[in-house]
């Protein structure tokens, strides 16, 4: 083989330490971004948080002429930031005071402490026992009838007020917790899940028939026990994965659900206005007077005039990481506004490409800036990602707007008459949306609907129940 030298042209992008740490920034969510902002603090001398202007700096600011962000005291009224169990006043203290009062460090105070407001005392003391007998998971540390037996000696309880309180307990937060097995835990955190949860019929039956074939992840195996496509199984698979296995390690110190918008929207004077709170959205400047001490400083400044850099990449990286989400937010408020004020059925369809050309951007910024990033709307908290609708393939609206109205069309169906997925169909193609009925069934399963089978059989029953009650 004859050796040749050849001279060839291209590009490439060469990520300077600023345009790394600004990518790192925009991808960070609420709770990273805080801990980053305190570890700069703590490390950086230079660095201290930038003041709220005054409402008139602030209208008459740079960053203000530029961008449409609201002022402090235009924000909505506090009560659109509150989130449910997040209170200060919640709780009754007299009732409280039947346990140790304060953030305990043990997991099993702390779950008393949620449950002393529901139960009396001799519950509370029964509780009290199946926590004692749950292991570092969260899982009772020996056989259900024996425990049962146990604790209605000690306690004076019969077996059925024992079992009723650790359902209270299982059915409670942690959700899980005092579960016999890994199946009894995530077949109750299932049910539990609040709304309609896409594939949850599919997951029931995976854990119910097929738990030891997810264990082994051999998911064609599933396919075929289930009769069902291996796309449905993955995303049962997915639901199942995003369930907690240990919901014992809930209750250490510092771990919470509670998500915190990062972006607030609310409707007033005929339009949508859209602004950054101010809790997640803190601002860095460099101390000014240390700053120009250093342009007076000597070569054995050095450590300090590197430390003046990265402040200023930090303070340059938050300003874009804010500037970005907020033009972000703006232009899927816009886009979106019909969902806004209309629900689901009027989910337009939206891309990534589509809101990184309206704000001059690339598509993969947009995805960093939506990730783990949450809007706080009339319709509740939502993540930035979920405003997001692919169209449906020949038609002019989006598949979450198609899917809210299979659900419109089975919640108001005769009772004695559901809908089968081919009849859901033709109803949806007279609105002009041709949807197969396999699609129908998917968009179902994901509602977490029942076939029409299944419904009419529910429906016959229910009379039965209430002549029994």
């Amino acid at each position: 083989m004859k050796a040749t030298m050849s001279a060839q042209m291209g590009q490439q992008l060469h990520l300077t330490p600023q345009l790394l740490q600004s990518i790192r920034l925009l991808q960070l969510d609420g709770m990273q971004l805080e801990l980053e902002i305190r570890r700069a603090l703590e490390t950086n001398p230079l660095l201290e948080i930038e003041e709220a202007p005054e409402p008139d700096a602030a209208a008459t600011s740079e960053a203000t002429t530029t961008q449409d962000v609201a002022a402090f005291d235009e924000l909505p009224e506090s009560s659109l930031w509150d989130v449910a169990g997040a209170g200060w006043n919640d709780g009754d203290d007299d009732r409280m005071q039947r346990v140790a009062a304060g953030e305990s460090s043990d997991p099993q105070l702390r779950a008393l402490q949620r449950l002393a407001l529901e139960l009396d005392p001799r519950e509370l003391a029964v509780a009290s026992f199946w926590l004692e007998h749950c292991d570092d998971a969260g899982y009772l540390d020996a056989p259900l009838a024996q425990l049962s037996l146990l604790a209605s000696a000690r306690c004076d309880v019969d077996a059925n007020g024992v079992e009723a309180v650790r359902q209270k307990i299982l059915h409670g937060d942690p959700t899980g917790l005092a579960a016999q097995d890994l199946h009894e835990c995530l077949v109750v955190q299932l049910g539990a899940l609040p709304g309609r949860v896409p594939a949850r019929h599919l997951a029931q039956r995976v854990l119910d028939h097929g738990l030891a074939a997810l264990a082994a992840h051999d998911y064609p195996a599933l396919t075929q026990q289930l009769d069902a496509e291996i796309a449905d199984i993955h995303e049962a698979v997915r639901l199942i994965l995003s369930l907690q296995p240990r919901p014992g390690e809930s209750l250490l110190p510092d771990s919470t659900g509670t998500v915190i918008p990062d972006v607030v929207a609310w409707h007033a004077d005929g339009q949508w206005r859209v602004a950054l709170n101010p809790a997640t959205s803190r601002r860095l400047s460099i101390n000014t007077q240390y700053e120009e001490a250093l342009g007076d400083a000597g070569e054995s400044a050095q450590p300090l005039r590197d430390m003046l850099q990265e402040a200023r990449w930090l303070t340059r990286g938050l300003s874009m990481r804010y500037d970005t989400l907020l033009r972000t937010a703006k232009v899927i408020i816009e886009r979106q506004s019909g969902f806004l004020t209309r629900g689901e059925e009027a989910m337009a369809p939206l891309t990534l490409k589509e809101v990184a050309d309206a704000i001059g951007m690339h598509e993969s910024t947009v995805s960093r800036i939506t990730t783990g990033k949450y809007l706080q709307t009339p319709r509740g908290t939502l993540e930035l990602k979920h405003f997001f609708a692919v169209r449906l393939e020949g038609a002019t609206v989006s598949g979450q707007a198609v899917k809210a109205m299979v659900r419109r069309l089975i919640e108001s169906e005769p009772a004695g008459r559901p809908l089968a997925d081919e009849a859901i169909a033709g109803l949806l193609a007279r609105q002009g949306v041709n949807i197969a009925r396999r699609t129908v069934a998917k968009y179902r399963e994901q509602l977490d609907i029942a076939p029409a089978r299944e419904r009419r059989r529910n429906n016959a029953s229910t009379p039965q129940l209430a002549r029994v009650g």
